[in-house]
């Protein structure tokens, strides 16, 4: 018997996402904005991801299909160097910090990404994509915290490190009241052929 059976829907999305050191080099970086700004609904540190696409809620049942289209082709491409760089924000409403490194890459990588979405008959709003990592929202009776924060990330330069995996994500929607909570659905290690690397996959 499942404690937690399978939701109806799911908030899904494909990303990356930095290694544990490298987010605690943020969060360090981060410290005097947590504490100078504590209205600010800052997301948690394991939910940080680099998103590629954004598909948004979709029934669970498309999420086999998607799991073993991404674990050929793409899965096949190779490995990026990244690093996390400064600060940014849309609409004074949320709070990112950059991504560097192997830009071109990346965008290869989203777009090998999204048409395999398409692939799969699955709607989603392609946009283009900005790489980033969300680090906060604000409300909407606080327009300076995002700005200010924002500013006082603008000398961050973390370290380089390998983008080795790639992750299917998705949500706990359909699992009643409380708030959102992600987990990896599946994961699979960039740079390999098909069947040499088995997906890895969430509890």
């Amino acid at each position: 018997m499942h404690d937690h059976p399978e939701p109806p829907t799911r908030r899904v999305f494909v990303a990356l996402a930095p290694p544990d050191d490298a987010k605690d080099e943020l969060a360090r970086a981060l410290q005097p904005a947590y504490v100078g700004y504590p209205r600010l609904r800052w997301n948690r540190i394991e939910d940080w991801h680099i998103t590629l696409a954004f598909l948004g809620e979709q029934p669970s049942t498309v999420v086999p299909s998607l799991r073993a289209a991404l674990a050929g082709p793409v899965a096949s491409l190779p490995a990026l160097r990244l690093s996390l760089r400064g600060g940014g924000q849309f609409d004074e409403r949320l709070l990112w910090t950059g991504i560097d490194g192997d830009l071109e890459g990346l965008h290869r990588l989203a777009a090998a990404v999204r048409e395999v979405v398409t692939s799969c008959g699955i709607g989603f709003r392609d946009r283009p994509l900005r790489p980033h990592l969300t680090l906060a929202r604000a409300r909407r009776d606080d327009p300076l915290s995002v700005p200010l924060a924002a500013a006082g990330l603008s000398g961050f330069v973390g370290r380089p490190w390998p983008a080795e995996r790639l992750h299917l994500v998705g949500s706990n929607i359909g699992r009643g009241p409380g708030p959102i909570r992600y987990r990896d659905v599946a994961s699979w290690r960039l740079g390999v052929g098909a069947g040499t690397d088995p997906a890895r996959t969430g509890p």
